[in-house]
């Protein structure tokens, strides 16, 4: 399967829900619409006239060259077909997983955060609002490839893929702290399955759950490519 064929499928769908909007709108406002629409398309049409023009220099590093078509291999494009039909759904949920003291001084001491909210119990419980030590928001963000069994090279969350390779994060928040001794896991979502050359890349929403508390610990929104 070609790129291309998996874009022309989704534009012809975008086409007919932006014909069924226009129909909703009254005269006028659709007159404005299609007046903003146009707009729109020109100066598209200029930033790629003005593209073409553009020579980088002899030692300049083009990002993201543009390709014609993307060809999946078979393994590929079994996993894009599978993922697709996924969108929006859960993918895993982990175990449970135990955040003690040890835990947060050894992640304290490595990044050299040793604040007494993290790393004094006998003054966070007299002064904190927790009554005891809480773990580092950036402790719960790197233990999500443990959370999320993606490091583990018994059980492989994408089999198929020779190579799973982090891009990063769009985005990371920390809504409530963990107590230290509580239990945390994640629970993954998909968000979207793109192809590329080699691969595909999947982001997925990964939230991490406190044992008995209702707001998460994290909720982040995570992107791996998969090489095939």
């Amino acid at each position: 399967m070609k790129v291309v064929d998996i874009l022309k499928h989704k534009r012809g769908n975008l086409t007919r829900h932006h014909m069924e909007f226009m129909d909703r709108m009254s005269p006028s406002l659709r007159e404005y619409w299609s007046e903003l629409v146009n707009r729109a398309h020109a100066q598209h049409l200029f930033r790629s006239w003005g593209k073409d023009f553009h020579k980088p220099a002899v030692n300049e590093e083009v990002e993201n060259p543009v390709k014609d078509t993307i060809e999946m291999k078979p393994e590929a494009e079994a996993l894009y077909i599978e993922l697709s039909a996924k969108i929006g759904e859960e993918l895993h949920i982990g175990e449970w997983f135990s955040i003690d003291q040890e835990r947060v001084d050894a992640f304290g001491k490595v990044t050299e955060d040793m604040q007494w909210i993290h790393t004094d119990p006998d003054r966070a419980e007299q002064e904190s609002p927790f009554k005891t030590t809480i773990a580092h928001g950036f402790l719960t963000l790197a233990l999500l490839p443990r959370l999320s069994d993606a490091v583990d090279p018994d059980k492989p969350l994408f089999p198929t893929a020779k190579v799973t390779v982090n891009m990063g994060m769009n985005s990371v928040r920390f809504p409530y702290p963990v107590r230290v001794g509580s239990k945390i896991r994640a629970r993954s979502s998909l968000v979207k399955v793109v192809p590329i050359q080699k691969g595909l890349e999947i982001t997925r929403e990964l939230k991490v759950e406190i044992e008995g508390v209702r707001r998460p610990a994290c909720v982040a929104e995570s992107v791996i490519r998969l090489y095939f």
